[in-house]
């Protein structure tokens, strides 16, 4: 058999009778390079048929879902569901709307709460499939009303988080006090104190450490 069937017969196996004629054209003058000493038989030439295709790149694109947080401030008795994160960054009026809700209630003072104690309680919420409502003990404290509890209380830090918008004391009524505690501690982001007789847990978003209290 002619050498150069054999050789069309070796690249073009795969392909045969897939070729339009510019492509068989193009293969004969391939061949005729490798016959020629031209194109070492070893180099890398595409088998007849099977030429390489574009390489297509798939962005994948994320789907980020909302994140929604719902609490109840226990001595106003105010409620707010709200997604508080959504397209990839916090939703300004949701953040305002629960800053007043976590203010302290005792002189209405209000103060910027740290975004990511939502994100807390958001995957706590996840890790503990509540479906209700965080019951906050303590957001946000002023200065004076901190003074004052801290006073009476040995537990309470003079320079308590909660004066800096970075601390909750929080429970839920459909999970055992010991459950949020252990999906607090499991997600290994700020402190978390557990407070049995008092019925709630304090997270902040401070440095990772863990207490026990009454």
């Amino acid at each position: 058999m002619d050498r150069r069937k054999l050789l069309r017969m070796g690249l073009g196996v795969l392909g045969a009778g897939l070729l339009p004629v510019a492509d068989a054209r193009a293969d004969d003058d391939i061949i005729g390079q490798i016959l020629e000493g031209k194109i070492p038989p070893a180099a890398s030439v595409p088998p007849v048929g099977l030429r390489p295709a574009p390489v297509e790149t798939f962005a994948a694109k994320a789907v980020v879902e909302p994140r929604w947080v719902h609490l109840r401030n226990i001595h106003t008795d105010e409620k707010l569901e709200a997604v508080y994160w959504e397209n990839g960054a916090y939703v300004p009026d949701a953040v305002q709307a629960l800053n007043k809700v976590l203010r302290d209630y005792r002189n209405d003072e209000t103060h910027p709460m740290d975004t990511g104690l939502y994100d807390i309680l958001d995957q706590i919420r996840a890790k503990t499939q509540s479906k209700s409502p965080f019951q906050i003990i303590s957001g946000y404290r002023s200065p004076a009303t901190n003074k004052m509890l801290s006073e009476r209380s040995g537990e309470v830090a003079k320079r308590s988080l909660h004066m800096d918008g970075k601390a909750m004391d929080v429970f839920l009524e459909d999970v055992d006090l010991r459950y949020v505690r252990a999906a607090a501690l499991e997600l290994g982001r700020g402190g978390v104190g557990y407070y049995p007789t008092s019925n709630f847990v304090h997270v902040d978003v401070g440095p990772v450490r863990k207490w026990s209290g009454t």
